[in-house]
This record gives C-alpha cells, sequence and structure tokens, in this order.
C-alpha cells in the first residue's frame, strides 16, 4: 500500500470538487481525506495498492465535477499514512 498527495490545480474550490472526490473515493473504496487549501487549490491524500487505480484516479481527478475546471494535478508519493476511511476536512 501506498500513500499518495495529489494537489489540484484551477476552478475547484465552490464547485462541489470535494463532494465528487468522495465519492469517487468512497465508490473505489480508497481511504484518505480530501480538503480545500488556502491558495485556493484542493488537497487530496489517498492510499492506494496498484499502478492502475493510480491511473484511474488521477483520471477521475482531471474529469472533476460538473462546474470545476481543472487545470493541473500534481501527485507525489509521500511516507504511509493509516487511515480508516475517506473524509473531507476543512
Amino acid at each position: 500500500m501506498n500513500s499518495y498527495k495529489f494537489t489540484i490545480f484551477g476552478r475547484v474550490q465552490g464547485v462541489w470538487y470535494r463532494k465528487y472526490v468522495m465519492q469517487i473515493a468512497k465508490t473505489l473504496g480508497f481511504v484518505g481525506y480530501v480538503k480545500n487549501i488556502s491558495n485556493g487549490n484542493v488537497e487530496v491524500v489517498v492510499n492506494l495498492d496498484l499502478q492502475s487505480e493510480l491511473e484511474a484516479f488521477v483520471s477521475k481527478l482531471y474529469e472533476g465535477s460538473t462546474f470545476s475546471n481543472v487545470k493541473d494535478v500534481e501527485c507525489i508519493k509521500i511516507d504511509f499514512v493509516d487511515f480508516e476511511k475517506f473524509e473531507k476536512r476543512v
């Protein structure tokens, strides 16, 4: 199991983007969190097993919610973080 931190750039706050990410992560059975960050971007930390899971999740992050406009997604592998569920943080 690996932990990844994503920073999503673009119009991603105030457009139901976090709710969208929550739904995707829960549907796929992933654990971690999503939160708005003060510079207008969104941060997602998630645990994934397979390269195919990573690719599929990144694709969904780019797709975004109906009213979002994702410009870029930055992904870095981080030290493992143990989560019990996927949550929306403030």
